[in-house]
């Protein structure tokens, strides 16, 4: 049996900011349970739902030396749909309404932690063959680690794994104040290990001490050893290449189940699609006071509402998009200029636009089971989720051809009859915007076509069991 663990900064259902909580919630359910032993270590944030903090257990406690004191580490746990977690209790680093907020504080907060992570593996009897980290809040797990094998046998041969979810984000903080709080030698803040442009980088220190790195698609993996994509550390990506693998990530199929799927208004199948989809869109026309025109082409975006997700392009052509045939639903909260200019929109084309600005659950769901296209022009995606999710319901993704979403969206070739949605390859307004005319004069005019899209689209398979694969073959490579 291997073990394997997984330390993280958050998961579902416990605390959730983006793609990384589902990625560490749902992945260890689908690993082989007769060779993999996969536990899962976290914070335990005040902010944790009550109901589940209430049904941790305490396991024991100690005090551990971090940026010159003694701090208590508690340590509960709890079984959540199979998996044994792991926290981690500290008040004094985890209080607070949320689980992130300045830098300063969360380059201690993690220090804190991962040095905690390890600090507990004697206590809770579980020494793991392989420790997975993710993102730059585990960026020392792997630096800790190298500096505890030193001082104690029971650390050695222990292999890490550092998956980047996304690499623009790596805990930047002062050179001189990382080495305070860390307590680790001067010989870790040196340019070829944690130190980057003079100051201490804990995503490089992961990257730079972890066996293997890991991030969530092919196409970003290459994509990062260039300066555009590279954020600074492409010359890094580019020295480790051979240790740099993509993994697509997973969709839980059983949250998103367009059969099962209690959320929604009307349930179907690849196999009734065609007459019981359009239930959905009706309904949902209803609920948001849109014209109710089972026939109009309705075009969804679920999204933060930022830069990287390509909202500049939709400001652009918005105008002009909302001459066509077309109804656009949206659902985000982000950056305000983008706010107001789907208010304003769903002011001046009322009936056409509906814009949600908040985050709902259950209206993504309806969103995505409603819609006939799903916008996603990025900027850079590392992965992306919502098109995995659009393709589970048969919502044709129209999408920039970049990371995980040229990866998962097979273009629609109407000469060979191939394709599970449409994009484009330049980041340019007017070169989305004939991809979308394209996608409306397929759905209008040649209906059979798009029918035999959406029904690849939802035949495609991105659950978690092929990424979990996939892991399995990485983890079997490292620890045999």
């Amino acid at each position: 049996m291997k073990k394997i663990l997984f330390v993280a900064s958050e998961s579902v259902p416990f605390i959730k900011t983006g793609g990384l909580a589902d990625v560490v919630g749902s992945l260890p359910k689908y690993y082989d349970k007769k060779k993999y032993d996969v536990r899962v270590v976290l914070p335990k944030y005040t902010c944790i739902k009550q109901e589940l903090r209430d049904q941790m257990e305490y396991v024991s406690n100690f005090y551990m030396d971090i940026n010159g004191t003694e701090q208590y580490v508690g340590i509960m746990q709890m079984v959540y749909d199979g998996v044994q977690f792991y926290f981690i209790d500290n008040e004094y680093y985890f209080g607070g309404m949320v689980p992130y907020g300045e830098i300063y504080q969360d380059i201690g907060k993690f220090a804190f932690f991962s040095k905690a992570a390890l600090s507990i593996l004697p206590v809770i009897d579980f020494r793991p063959d392989l420790i997975h980290c993710h993102d730059w809040q585990t960026g020392l797990v792997p630096v800790y680690l190298d500096n505890f094998r030193y001082g104690s046998e029971y650390y050695r041969g222990i292999k890490t794994v550092m998956t980047i979810h996304n690499l623009k984000f790596q805990g930047k903080w002062d050179t001189k104040e990382v080495q305070k709080i860390t307590g680790l030698p001067d010989y870790y803040f040196v340019p070829d290990k944690l130190e980057a442009y003079k100051d201490a980088n804990l995503l490089k220190g992961g990257i730079v001490y972890s066996d293997k790195v890991t991030t969530v698609s092919n196409s970003y993996a290459e994509e990062i050893k260039t300066p555009f994509y590279g954020e600074a550390l492409d010359g890094l990506m580019s020295a480790r290449s051979n240790d740099l693998v993509g993994i697509v990530n997973g969709l839980d199929y059983e949250d998103y189940s367009p059969f099962m799927d209690s959320r929604i208004a009307k349930n179907f199948t690849v196999d009734t699609f065609r007459t019981k989809k359009v239930k959905n869109k009706v309904a949902l026309q209803k609920e948001l006071g849109l014209n109710e025109d089972p026939k109009a082409m309705m075009i969804g975006i679920v999204s933060r509402l930022t830069d990287q997700k390509g909202f500049d392009l939709i400001a652009y052509i918005m105008d002009e998009l909302c001459q066509d045939a077309i109804q656009l639903v949206v659902l985000g909260t982000g950056t305000e200029q983008y706010e107001n200019m789907f208010r304003h929109f769903a002011w001046k084309y009322q009936g056409k636009v509906s814009a949600n600005i908040f985050y709902s659950e259950d209206l993504s769901h309806k969103i995505y089971a409603s819609c006939d296209a799903f916008l996603m022009p990025s900027l850079f995606e590392p992965c992306g989720l919502s098109q995995l999710m659009s393709l589970r319901y048969g919502t044709l993704p129209i999408v920039r051809e970049t990371g995980g979403l040229r990866d998962t969206v097979e273009p629609y070739n109407e000469f060979e009859k191939t394709g599970t949605g449409f994009s484009f390859l330049n980041y340019n307004a007017h070169e989305m915007l004939s991809t979308i005319r394209y996608a409306e004069h397929i759905y209008y005019d040649k209906k059979r076509d798009w029918n035999k899209i959406v029904e690849r689209a939802m035949n495609q398979d991105f659950s978690w069991k092929n990424s979990a694969k996939q892991y399995e073959q990485l983890y079997n490579d490292l620890i045999g």
